[in-house]
């Protein structure tokens, strides 16, 4: 009984720092928001893979799985989202300093900054529908939420630990935000197929793609640091494109 629960431990750590990254994403603490969202998808990544060490996945484990994601990976992105724009709208290149109003029917931020809060909702759609969808067993269909949770939280990564005049000038730009709102929202749900990170074995014929990957973030990282958090997601989403097409062709 205690091992089968074990993943499904696991996947709560992943709600519990989830839910704290909320609180600092509406106090406009960007940067903790982030730390635990990272955390929660660190837990998100072991939870399944001890789940399949102990050969107990289970219907429950799948649908809290999820719940999980929904907060981890789905609600802080879109929080954070609103926050950026909220910055951007109400005060140009400056950073917003306090989410509270005086009273409670006072608002303090442009109401387009909404907007944001669509990553949520398709978050939302893509876990149910992952949740259903049988093709997703062994590889995905449209951007998962914990990796669309990085590219969004890069952003006031960058902003904090690498502001040069061009990251700042676009993640501060309310065009390129939204546009970046609406790109989340359909790969997230876009009938692309994506690679998983999953290894059955540790064979590097069966899983080049996987180790290329892994290799190409390490590069990435080490001559880029935090700018090299998006260009990751491009390009898992560029190797998959490629090999999945390759794949047809032969």
């Amino acid at each position: 009984m205690i091992t089968k629960n074990i993943p499904n431990f696991i996947t709560l750590l992943n709600l519990l720092a989830g839910s704290i990254a909320v609180i600092f994403a509406v106090q406009n603490h960007l940067i903790a928001a982030a730390l635990f969202v990272g955390l929660g998808i660190f837990f998100d990544f072991f939870d399944g893979m001890i789940a399949r060490l102990l050969d107990v996945k289970s219907e429950l484990g799948l649908q809290l799985d999820s719940l999980a994601d929904m907060v981890t990976s789905g609600l802080v992105p879109g929080i954070v989202m609103f926050q950026l724009l909220r910055t951007t709208l109400a005060n140009p290149g400056t950073a917003a300093k306090d989410w509270t109003g005086s009273s409670f029917f006072e608002f303090d931020f442009p109401w387009i900054a909404t907007i944001g809060l669509l990553v949520t909702l398709a978050s939302a759609y893509r876990l149910a529908n992952f949740n259903i969808d049988e093709r997703q067993d062994t590889s995905f269909v449209g951007l998962p939420t914990p990796a669309n949770a990085i590219l969004i939280l890069s952003l006031p990564i960058i902003l904090q630990f690498q502001p040069t005049a061009f990251a700042t000038s676009l993640i501060l730009n309310e065009w390129f935000l939204i546009g970046l709102t609406l790109f989340s929202c359909y790969i997230l749900n876009a009938e692309i197929p994506l690679f998983a990170l999953k290894f059955k074995n540790w064979s590097f014929k069966e899983n080049f793609v996987r180790y290329g990957f892994l290799v190409l973030s390490v590069i990435l990282l080490v001559c880029f640091h935090f700018l090299a958090l998006p260009m990751i997601i491009i390009a898992y989403l560029l190797m998959s494109i490629i090999f999945k097409s390759k794949k047809k062709g032969s």
